[in-house]
């Protein structure tokens, strides 16, 4: 998220006359770092900061120490409760900054509370990030398809499950496919949220409370992981025309959604079935209109472009509430 802010300043400022300086960094390693004069940015992403610099004991003491007026949550995905990143979110809205997460376990646990606080406080709760990196799904509905009703998804959201599926079809074992993500910094050091389908789950549970405005549970959404697959069966399929992919659904069922990720076996004419590597697809079922969006290949950058895209919006916001 920084080099992108970095790189990207010069047009930041000429074209939306955005000027922004680092007044805080928090990480299990470095702690709560606080600046409110402001941090060297270039210094920052080798882990240098002067030997004055203030430090906070909890977040809120930090984001007053750094008179924070954009909050970046980048924590870890916790399934359970999405702590702390809630806690973060909380924080930040209630001392007056806007919250932009990366994270999608508060839209499970707390999407309606989170907005209703920014409303609350006239600020901004977003989080583009969370799904497909930086491209604009959440962003798209409110604003490029008004007055639609959604009836149901369809996609890969996974990057870690494509990549392994793809390197078991080229002949390698599932570990050696996992320890491929890895290399190519898609999948965690414990890959069990990716190859079981808790990942891919709460995607599509982020998406089904967020799209079609129907809160929904990790729980409730029927869950089926890779691993139920033999490599045999992979290659099996995949030299018979056709291909395994850890698939997410959800479709409209009167007042509720039914949920479900599994591993589907697709004809390769199947849009995605051609995906490749990290790549993932997603295909909107809307009542006037059906569309499809595709990622190709995303790295980390693209998930820093979803923040800054989040931070040029959340801005543009704030800016036309004091004009």
């Amino acid at each position: 998220m920084l080099r992108s802010l970095i790189s990207k300043e010069m047009e930041l400022r000429r074209k939306y006359d955005l000027r922004w300086r680092l007044t805080g960094v928090a990480s299990r390693r470095l702690g709560w770092i606080a600046n409110a004069e402001g941090l060297n940015p270039i210094a920052a992403l080798s882990g240098r900061f002067p030997a004055m610099v203030s430090t906070a004991r909890n977040v809120r003491e930090w984001l007053e120490l750094g008179k924070v007026d954009v909050l970046f949550e980048a924590t870890s995905l916790n399934t359970i409760d999405g702590q702390p990143a809630i806690e973060h979110l909380v924080a930040a809205l209630e001392s007056g900054a806007d919250a932009i997460s990366a994270n999608k376990g508060p839209l499970v646990h707390a999407y309606r509370e989170l907005g209703a606080l920014a409303k609350e406080r006239k600020r901004q709760f977003l989080f583009e990030s969370t799904v497909m990196d930086g491209t604009p799904l959440f962003s798209l509905f409110p604003l490029g398809l008004p007055a639609t009703e959604l009836h149901g998804f369809s996609g890969v959201l996974n990057s870690t499950s494509n990549v392994v599926l793809t390197e078991v079809e080229k002949g390698r074992s599932f570990d050696e496919g996992v320890k491929r993500a890895q290399a190519m910094g898609v999948a965690e050091t414990d890959p069990v949220d990716d190859l079981d389908g808790w990942d891919a789950a709460v995607k599509t549970a982020a998406m089904t409370t967020v799209l079609m405005g129907v809160p929904t549970t990790i729980e409730s959404v029927q869950r089926t992981g890779i691993r139920e697959l033999s490599e045999e069966k992979i290659r099996s399929v995949r030299s018979a025309g056709m291909r395994y992919k850890l698939v997410s659904r959800a479709e409209r069922r009167g007042d509720g959604v039914t949920c479900r990720v599994a591993p589907e076996l697709l004809l390769l004419t199947d849009p995605m079935a051609g995906l490749e590597g990290t790549s993932s697809a997603v295909r909107f079922d809307l009542d006037v209109l059906a569309f499809s969006v595709v990622e190709h290949n995303p790295g980390v950058e693209a998930t820093a472009y979803g923040l800054m895209a989040d931070f040029i919006r959340a801005t543009a916001a704030r800016n036309s509430l004091s004009s």
